[in-house]
């Protein structure tokens, strides 16, 4: 199990999260590419798998256990932020299903702690099909890990023009939908690159340096609140797409290092 670094005023907050993980990741793995997976439609036609279940099942266990006063929020067996105005984890037990019930490893447990003020003061991201994860208290730094190896400090990248910048999304119909589909492909001309990894991905690479821009156009706050201190504690900027308002209530999300945030803002702006 990987430790909490000591330094962080919510470091046995941190520590809990990343437990949270370790039994997240046993229980994923064990049904990843599985025969006998179970694969359901919501109301909303998005799949959900026996294992999206019963990850978040096994994390709200632990959570009424070790923090019986806090709340939980999660996409499978909901609740809601303003249900209290005190502490609250926010879980997506697989952010990627479409994904993970094809059996592309890109997927993920997505984990958060939201304080009493509404800050995001925890974030846990763990990827076990791409033996990655990566994790972030407030004051304490980002930080990731590749298989056993030793972690390493999050970065954001250097990169001032956006045409030296690699920008990330998911897909273009949502771009679409949201009728910002112009804005984006002019983006995206602006840029050096575009790459479509998805989901939780995008925001972490952003986080490393390896991708100076990730955005998509709709988000519930389970995809996206842990995601928030992992990129904002690396140097970069976590908002909603007007560059403004907090991402978590925008229900969309920019996420860049820093230096391009408002140029990016202003380039996806409605029309």
């Amino acid at each position: 199990m990987l430790q909490a670094h000591r330094h962080s005023a919510h470091a046995d907050d941190l520590a809990l999260a990343l437990r949270l993980a370790d039994a997240a990741d046993a229980i994923s793995m064990n049904r990843f590419q599985a025969a006998d997976l179970r694969v359901d439609a919501k109301p909303d036609l998005t799949p959900v798998s026996d294992a999206d279940t019963a990850v978040e099942r096994a994390l709200r266990a632990i959570i009424t256990a070790e923090r019986p006063d806090d709340v939980v929020v999660g996409e499978e067996y909901g609740g809601e932020l303003s249900d209290t105005s005190g502490r609250r984890w926010v879980i997506d037990p697989i952010d990627g299903t479409k994904n993970y019930v094809r059996g592309v490893p890109v997927w993920a447990t997505l984990i958060a702690l939201l304080d009493a003020t509404d800050a995001i003061v925890v974030g846990v991201a763990s990827a076990p099909a791409l033996a990655r994860r990566w994790w972030a208290a407030v004051g304490g730094g980002a930080f990731t890990v590749f298989r056993d190896g030793a972690p390493r400090r999050c970065r954001v990248s250097a990169v001032a023009d956006p045409a030296d910048a690699s920008l990330a999304i998911s897909d273009l119909a949502e771009w679409e939908a949201a009728g910002r589909l112009d804005q984006l492909l002019d983006l995206s001309r602006a840029t050096w690159r575009l790459r479509g990894y998805g989901d939780f991905y995008p925001y972490m690479l952003v986080a490393e340096g390896a991708v100076d821009i990730a955005a998509e156009p709709e988000l519930n706050v389970w995809d996206m609140a842990a995601l928030v201190p992992i990129v904002t504690e690396a140097g970069g900027t976590f908002t909603g797409i007007d560059g403004k308002m907090a991402a978590t209530d925008a229900g969309n999300a920019l996420a860049t290092n820093g230096l391009l945030h408002d140029a990016v803002a202003t380039a996806l702006a409605a029309r």
